[in-house]
């Protein structure tokens, strides 16, 4: 109650002499961890969709806005000065197919300057992969594929290799997604938001949220993963969503000299909300996802609202709320030494109310499906091909055909959830890949049969035509 009385003085103050002197204010955004305490781990992030109402393009650039109003360009343009700002401020990051993108148009400093923002550890790449794929409809070999992808990047730019599996948007989980693409990749974790509504409701009851998935019956234990599903999707709670624009949640407003002055209000928001999830959920850590779709793109709004949010709140002393990511929440959870439920099998069908199962996905846009499985056998087939030829980096390569494949394992494109203009997108680049890796294999078939003598790639005289039948 310290918090009120110095609030009500401040405001007595105002009164008495018509208002007070308007100062910078220096919020305390400093806050770790505190042990006995309910600790409210705000995680900063925006799901960033590699395809879905508008293409991968469009998404990027911020073009077809009638649409959707969505902009990664801006996300992540803004993204940097927030965080450097303030050194306490964190957030996390998924879609390689679009942050490469943004990095590859950035100046060496910027580039300097993110490198330490990720070692640093505020801002964390996780998941990892070009995009984050669906578990249904994607064949495993293409998860580890596009997976692949994206981790060589990172390990190659930034020296590091996610810790985090951060799936919280697919239609239901499947164990493979537990021991082969989250314990065997090396995750510590993997969180997720969508499973089936009867499931997610006895599991409150139960405070069986989060487990350990243990997805391989033969592996066992030794490909076991703690995971946690969201109590509600993957939003922040109710009334604390502060995009610029698209946004009812009151702001902290903490101005006297303004009128709605509601810091306490506000506080008290948080704390009720705060005290509900840490019903359901084992331990004093709870997660709070500050974020959702194509969101942060103009960061600053959200990270002024969570600098308040943390200051008053901490101030205020019935919860302790600081910046985190889903590696200290993780680190938290495991420090506690809780005994946590077994989850085995998985997570489908997913429905969210009743008669609404999500499972239509399994046999959408089967033509596009069949393209991306046709194209996923031969982008093996050409890779063994290339290496036995050697790689070019000046002819043609299987690259192209590699990043399409990528993409459209993302969790709104091979499963068919997408515009029909995005699907069209999606066979668009398989096409394009595939007539490049079609050259890449015919010349190195070419290669093999031809003799040592005549291996100069510009003078071979063996073409080789390939009819493979991929329509889309």
């Amino acid at each position: 109650m310290v918090m009120a009385v110095v609030l009500s003085a401040v405001v007595v103050l105002a009164s008495v002499f018509g208002g007070v002197e308007a100062k910078y204010m220096v919020y305390k955004t400093s806050q770790g961890i505190v042990p006995g305490m309910l600790n409210v781990h705000l995680v900063p992030h925006s799901h960033d969709d590699v395809g879905w109402l508008k293409t991968i393009d469009q998404y990027y650039v911020g073009s077809n806005n009638s649409i959707q109003a969505a902009c990664v360009q801006n996300v992540l343009d803004s993204l940097v000065p927030a965080l450097l700002a303030d050194k306490n401020r964190k957030f996390v990051y998924v879609e390689q197919a679009f942050f490469q993108r943004w990095w590859r148009e950035q100046s060496e400093a910027v580039q300097n300057v993110v490198k330490e923002l990720v070692l640093s550890g505020q801002l964390e790449l996780i998941n990892g992969g070009m995009c984050m794929h669906d578990e249904a409809a994607s064949h495993y070999i293409d998860m580890i594929d596009q997976t692949t992808l994206g981790h060589q990047f990172i390990k190659n730019e930034f020296g590091v290799i996610p810790r985090i599996g951060w799936q919280i948007d697919p239609f239901g989980h499947s164990a493979v997604q537990a021991y082969l693409l989250s314990a065997e990749v090396g995750f510590d974790s993997v969180f997720f938001g969508r499973i089936d509504y009867q499931d997610r409701a006895k599991r409150k009851d139960e405070k069986t949220l989060e487990v350990v998935w243990r997805g391989s019956k033969s592996l066992g234990s030794t490909a076991q993963i703690f995971a946690g599903a969201f109590p509600e999707n993957y939003e922040p709670p109710p009334g604390f969503y502060f995009e610029v624009v698209e946004s009812d949640s009151p702001i902290v407003q903490d101005d006297v000299n303004l009128f709605d002055y509601n810091v306490q209000d506000r506080v008290n928001d948080f704390v009720a909300a705060a005290l509900s999830q840490a019903n359901i959920t084992r331990t004093n850590h709870i997660m709070w996802t500050m974020g959702t779709d194509f969101k942060y793109q103009y960061a600053h709004t959200w990270f002024r609202a969570m600098d308040k949010l943390i200051h008053y709140v901490n101030m205020d002393g019935r919860v302790n709320a600081l910046y985190s990511t889903p590696s200290i929440y993780t680190d938290a959870k495991y420090a506690t030494n809780e005994s946590w439920p077994l989850k085995t099998e998985d997570y489908f069908p997913y429905a969210d109310r009743l008669n609404a199962y999500w499972t239509g996905y399994f046999t959408s846009r089967p033509a596009l499906k069949r393209y991306v499985r046709t194209m996923s056998g031969y982008y093996l087939a050409a890779r063994q091909l290339e290496f036995f030829q050697g790689r070019s980096y000046s002819g043609p390569s299987t690259d192209l055909l590699g990043d399409a494949l990528a993409i459209v394992q993302h969790h709104d494109a091979v499963t068919g959830t997408e515009k029909q203009h995005v699907a069209d997108d999606y066979a668009r680049r398989l096409s394009i890949g595939y007539v490049q890796a079609e050259a890449l294999v015919a010349s190195s078939l070419a290669s093999l049969i031809e003799s040592p003598l005549s291996l100069d790639r510009e003078k071979q005289d063996t073409i080789f035509q390939q009819v493979p039948n991929i329509s889309p």
